[in-house]
């Protein structure tokens, strides 16, 4: 008898706990730092004590891949109980995570384990979904397939309160940048082919979620229903307001509300607001 597909992933896919339970979900997590002090995001870290000490910070955080050990930890019991394993991790734009996950890979040649590198901020939208097809008794195979398919299909819009961070992080670099920051320009970004793209700059957060309503409208024409999920970055004000208006106006099969976390927050910034969506026309449940 085939054993269940176990999914594997990181810190940076902000389930509910009771999500994380439910499946049997595994996460690994990556470091911040504050300077020599280093901690394991989601773990010995909450949220709100992260966005404090970032408050009074000169300099931002570093964030660093967990080490190889870690899955390597991971993968070597879920193998021994004879499951295979699909693990699901944070776009290689962001961090260097998928190095450590297919580095543990090789060193566990008889262990059967595929690997999706996330194309978007909302890693969940992928997780969960994987998560119950395993449950519902899929291959290996099948729920790559199908996880890779609406890795494809999801759609990322959201507005930072400052590319700042983005900068500094090296994640946008240049003088644009730094002009947008002095100007105080909220960039308006969506991800493609797993990299960032600015689609637009506004001056308030209200023209920004105006934009991104303009953009779900035109990515789901042609849906009859749209799954969702909006992030915020300590920007809950913001995250009600684009919710608000993302209630209004679309037909949600499902839209869920979570805060990033410090790797997120250290790499967009505080007052981040995005929503990653797609519309039934793409993809759909149990494909």
């Amino acid at each position: 008898m085939t054993r269940q597909v176990k999914i594997v992933t990181d810190s940076t896919v902000y389930l509910p706990p009771e999500v994380i339970a439910r499946y049997d979900i595994r996460v690994v997590p990556i470091k911040v730092a504050f300077g020599t002090e280093v901690y394991s995001e989601g773990v010995d870290i909450t949220n709100e004590e992260f966005y404090q000490r970032l408050a009074k910070l000169n300099t931002i955080p570093t964030t660093s891949q967990p080490p190889v050990s870690d899955f390597v930890r991971v993968y070597t019991e879920l193998a021994r109980q004879g499951h295979p394993i699909l693990s699901i991790h944070i776009s290689s734009w962001l961090s260097g995570t998928i190095n450590s996950v297919m580095t543990a890979r090789k060193s566990l040649p008889q262990a059967q384990i595929e690997i999706v590198n996330a194309q978007s901020l909302t890693m969940g939208m992928l997780v969960t979904p994987a998560a119950e097809a395993a449950e519902k008794g899929r291959t290996l195979a099948q729920v790559k397939a199908s996880t890779e398919k609406l890795n494809a299909c999801i759609n990322v819009v959201g507005a930072l309160d400052s590319l700042d961070y983005a900068r500094k992080g090296g994640r946008i670099g240049g003088a644009k940048a730094l002009v947008g920051t002095l100007l105080k320009i909220k960039p308006i970004l969506t991800f493609e082919g797993g990299e960032a793209k600015v689609l637009a700059k506004v001056r308030t957060m209200t023209r920004a979620i105006e934009y991104i309503l303009k953009f779900v409208e035109k990515r789901t024409e042609g849906s009859t229903s749209i799954y969702g999920s909006i992030r915020h970055a300590h920007a809950l004000e913001a995250a009600r307001a684009l919710e608000k208006g993302l209630r209004a106006r679309f037909n949600w099969a499902e839209l869920d509300f979570l805060e990033l976390g410090p790797v997120f927050g250290t790499h967009l910034g505080p007052g981040t607001i995005g929503l990653g969506f797609y519309g039934d026309k793409d993809w759909q449940p149990d494909q």
